[in-house]
């Protein structure tokens, strides 16, 4: 089964790191996406590049930034082949958000059998 582990970060985490910290948290990150299992994953950009849409009174809108106003913000994710839940957690365990920054991981079991909505 497929699991997606969503990396939450606090704000700022990163870049109160020296510039040889983060060099080393990036690395483990590209250390841990080369292991078995792993399908794909990418950072993403800052919220302030974030763009929301959604629908109000039949109207869709357009705005800028996120739209959950949250302590921790969604930094990227990771796609990992599992055989199941608790293999995804120890995974989840060894990303640097959880054992270097106080972050987060949820993780989210992955749908996609044929007929289900991907969404």
């Amino acid at each position: 089964m497929q699991y997606a582990l969503l990396i939450y970060n606090e704000p700022g985490a990163m870049e109160a790191l020296s510039p040889q910290e983060q060099e080393e948290v990036g690395r483990e990150y590209w250390d841990i996406r080369a292991e078995p299992g792993m399908v794909g994953g990418a950072g993403l950009q800052t919220t302030e590049t974030a763009t929301t849409v959604r629908a109000e009174n039949g109207k869709i809108l357009v705005t800028d930034g996120p739209f959950a106003d949250t302590k921790e913000i969604l930094a990227g994710f990771f796609l990992f082949e599992a055989a199941n839940l608790d293999e995804a957690t120890k995974m989840a365990a060894r990303l640097p958000v959880v054992t270097r920054l106080g972050g987060s991981v949820e993780i989210r079991p992955v749908s996609v059998e044929r007929g289900q909505s991907p969404l």
